[in-house]
């Protein structure tokens, strides 16, 4: 048997019109990518930021709510351009809820994907970042190993957008892996946690839902409601549910239902009686590539029929439940990330880290949902730990920034980095670290840290003193 012919063809080499020059170029307008633009823009430098979808806010507008604000203590650990972003959601489209408490996620904070959209480009565009959508980034401008830019294509062709810093924002290392970065993806095995497609159902009586697990018996119960006490559905109108496994057990016997997923993950909207499901799971999906991608999509919409027959016929206060839509793209959990000059590992994490570098501070477990079967690991810290600069930073690539769940650690450590409020406040500090580059002309590799530091907290980012307690602006700060 002969193998399979590789075919190829020769791309004439042609002249790429520059269609934009500008001081820092974020690339991806998902979570990171929105901060890391607002901040670099903030004293007037040229910011470009392009975005291969339509609009702008990533994760934000799939139906998931946002984690991360709030630290194993309860306390607010996210501050600065990320809470800005939520009080104006709050304020202006009452499309966010409050830093709701969870005995699970730490803190859960509800957000409206139409709000985020909207929200989101006002803040863009009244800060003066140039937004360029439909358009995909295809490639770099390299000039040795320095980035001067990237290759995009879109409606309008072939064009290149120059820059003095770049910050990749695109949750895959994208910009990263083609500058040439050294990158790695998945575990020891190279398994990635599996996608979701959310989608989202109508007429749903959650109150009728969370009653029915907080009064039933423990003797009754058949509702296995993961590390989330019974007392708590009592007392919150907006929840997350995880668990009802013997429910999910129960109806796959029953009615031979296919649902790859031990658990049931019920998420409440901010619309009365609209709920966000997050349950498909597509395993083996790559994230990096388009072939796999489309595969995965096709199997996340193939498994929704049977999720909502379990819904509606086995869980309370889904009887009367109805189809409403699906997110607009997979939600991807895991690709590449980049190996930079500090990689974060699981003992940073379990051991609260205080880094003197920290731009950031999270409190996030580590959450993974296990590649090689349907279950999920989680292990929590107890408190805080740091995010170094250095981790930001890649090897081998100057005027190059990464930010979001692609920088550089291991496959356990971005398992808990890779929350949206956890890569806002990473994308907030990418782009004060651009803006400081792009002002005093050296690479980000080369940036007064403690002058980053500075800047951080005197815009109202927390970060914590060597003893946990969070650092006041005008303190003095080491920096590495």
């Amino acid at each position: 048997m002969t193998a399979p012919q590789v075919r190829s063809i020769e791309e004439p080499a042609r002249k790429i019109p520059v269609a934009a020059e500008y001081d820092v170029l974020v690339v991806g307008g998902g979570p990171s990518g929105l901060t890391a633009a607002l901040a670099a823009s903030e004293d007037g430098l040229r910011v470009g930021l392009v975005e291969s979808r339509s609009f702008v806010g990533g994760n934000m507008t799939i139906g998931l709510p946002v984690l991360g604000f709030l630290g194993q203590k309860g306390n607010r650990i996210i501050d600065g351009l990320p809470e800005a972003f939520i009080q104006r959601l709050r304020d202006e489209r009452d499309g966010a809820s409050e830093h709701r408490p969870c005995p699970l996620h730490m803190g859960i904070t509800l957000v409206e994907p139409e709000a985020v959209k909207t929200v989101a480009l006002d803040m863009l565009t009244e800060a003066g970042v140039d937004v360029l959508f439909y358009t995909f980034f295809a490639g770099v401008v390299m000039d040795g190993d320095t980035i001067r830019g990237i290759i995009t294509e879109s409606k309008s062709g072939r064009s290149a957008l120059l820059a003095r810093v770049v910050i990749d924002c695109t949750g895959d290392a994208d910009v990263a892996y083609r500058a040439g970065v050294p990158c790695e993806k998945g575990n020891a095995q190279g398994g990635m946690q599996p996608p979701t497609l959310m989608f989202c159902l109508g007429g749903v009586d959650t109150d009728a839902l969370r009653m029915s697990i907080a009064n039933s018996p423990p003797e009754a119960r058949t509702y296995l409601t993961d590390f989330i006490p019974a007392e708590y559905f009592g007392q919150n109108h907006q929840f997350i549910v995880v668990g009802l496994r013997e429910l999910m057990a129960k109806a796959k016997a029953e009615m031979n239902l296919t649902i790859p997923n031990e658990r049931t993950i019920i998420i409440t909207g901010l619309k009365k009686g609209e709920v966000w499901i997050n349950m498909t799971r597509v395993a083996g999906t790559d994230g990096t590539d388009a072939r796999s991608l489309t595969k995965g999509e096709i199997e996340g919409r193939g498994q929704i029929d049977d999720i909502v027959t379990y819904l509606t016929n086995y869980v309370p206060g889904f009887e009367q439940a109805y189809f409403t839509k699906t997110a607009p793209f997979l939600g991807i959990r895991e690709t590449r990330r980049i190996k930079g000059q500090y990689v974060m590992t699981q003992d940073d994490v379990l051991s609260c880290r205080h880094f003197d570098d920290a731009i950031a501070v999270a409190s996030y477990p580590i959450d993974i949902h296990r590649p090689e079967d349907n279950g999920c690991t989680l292990i929590w810290c107890g408190d805080c730990y740091d995010i170094p600069y250095r981790s930001l930073v890649p090897q081998k690539v100057e005027n190059l920034l990464v930010a979001g769940r692609s920088i550089s650690c291991t496959h356990e450590a971005m398992g808990a980095i890779r929350v949206m409020a956890t890569c806002m406040a990473m994308g907030e500090a990418a782009g004060r670290a651009a803006r400081i580059s792009a002002r005093g002309n050296r690479p980000p590799s080369e940036i007064d840290v403690a002058d980053l530091r500075r800047q951080q907290l005197e815009r109202g980012v927390y970060l914590r003193n060597p003893d946990g307690t969070r650092a006041a602006a005008g303190a003095r700060h080491p920096a590495s």
